[in-house]
């Protein structure tokens, strides 16, 4: 892999891109092989000081890195589906899907396996290479509906999708299981920094989230970890949690970077919108501190002009969720999605696998 960022600066001085461009090519999708310098000894004040570069001298950085380490100009289009939605025990105050906000967002039980696997069908015949599936658990419990979640992965994996599952809190066993069924990619956002966490959630800790990040990366399963801006949190904050995503013994393989949805009835539905500048500066400094990671541009699309969100791209962003709903919130719809691309040349990336998984 080939990209590095000095090793020792000073908040004044912020790193330069150190560029070596691989000798051959990469397959689809994948960071270039060349020599890149992945650091894990970030500070936030280093952080910080990239976070506030000047608008453009940031995206020039963060794209020149980007190019080093991915070959094509591809964005990898994900597909999330709610298997189980609402009822949630958990007091996150940005989520309508908590039990104790009147967001009318109602409990459902968890969906048949055969009726995800037709969403799945679907999301791949529209060009989704990842078919993530999000249940309103505050944590797996074993049983029937864990055993239908890892049927699903399954049949998700034989048609030859990346599989991706974001429950709630994992055991170490529970992590096993799906990645034996195929499971490729487990999401766990950290939601915002440590200092800022309870402030937005009470009923588990920021150590409950690191503990099934580590339950995860143990079991051979991708980590799919990041946050969402705009919870009243500071920018040093929103450094905070990069460089807690950073400093893990191995990066983060995808970063979703989401915009807060204020949903009426959560507490914290009077929150102001977030700045398109705001997302565009947390894309590309994640892309800076991790750069061979997948960084995706997640919730709050909806609120962004086409302009915006190639600016986006070109901060680092080379993946998005497609479909109209991300879980219960509204998400630009597919023909938009597909016109914006192919009015900007970006080419959706390829299925990794085009034939079937033996089962």
């Amino acid at each position: 892999m080939g990209v590095g960022l000095r090793s020792h600066v000073s908040p004044m001085a912020t790193p330069e891109p150190s560029v070596t461009r691989p000798p051959t090519p990469a397959p689809h999708g994948s960071p270039a092989p060349a020599a890149v310098s992945l650091r894990h000894d970030w500070t936030v004040a280093e952080v910080k000081a990239l976070h506030e570069l000047p608008l453009l001298d940031l995206v020039y950085r963060a794209q020149t890195v980007h190019r080093a380490v991915w070959k094509d100009n591809k964005v990898q289009l994900c597909s999330l589906l709610s298997i189980k939605t609402g009822g949630c025990p958990e007091d996150c105050a940005y989520c309508p899907q908590a039990a104790r906000y009147d967001t009318g967002v109602k409990a459902e039980k968890l969906m048949q396996v055969g009726s995800v696997l037709e969403s799945a069908k679907q999301a791949r015949a529209a060009g989704a290479t990842r078919f993530c599936m999000g249940a309103a658990w505050r944590e797996v419990k074993d049983g029937p509906q864990f055993d239908a979640v890892l049927d699903m992965v399954r049949g998700v994996k034989a048609l030859g999708m990346e599989a991706c599952c974001t429950l709630g809190m994992l055991s170490e066993s529970q992590a096993r299981r799906l990645k034996e069924a195929g499971l490729d990619a487990y999401n766990h956002n950290l939601d915002t920094g440590e200092s800022h966490y309870g402030d937005i959630i009470s009923t588990r800790t920021y150590q409950d989230r690191l503990r099934t990040l580590g339950h995860v990366r143990d079991a051979g399963i991708e980590v799919c970890s990041g946050g969402i801006i705009g919870l009243g949190e500071s920018i040093e904050q929103r450094c905070e949690m990069l460089v807690t995503l950073a400093n893990q013994p191995k990066h983060p393989e995808s970063v979703p970077v989401n915009a807060l949805v204020a949903v009426e009835g959560t507490p914290l539905e009077g929150q102001r919108r977030v700045d398109f500048t705001e997302l565009v500066r947390m894309i590309a400094t994640a892309r800076l501190v991790m750069p061979a990671s997948m960084v995706r541009l997640s919730a709050g699309r909806l609120q962004l002009s086409e302009e915006a969100q190639l600016l986006c791209m070109m901060a680092g962003a080379n993946s998005i969720f497609f479909g109209e709903k991300l879980l219960t919130t509204a998400n630009p719809g597919f023909t938009d999605d597909m016109a914006l691309l192919e009015k900007a040349g970006v080419t959706p990336l390829e299925p990794a696998v085009d034939k079937p998984v033996a089962q």
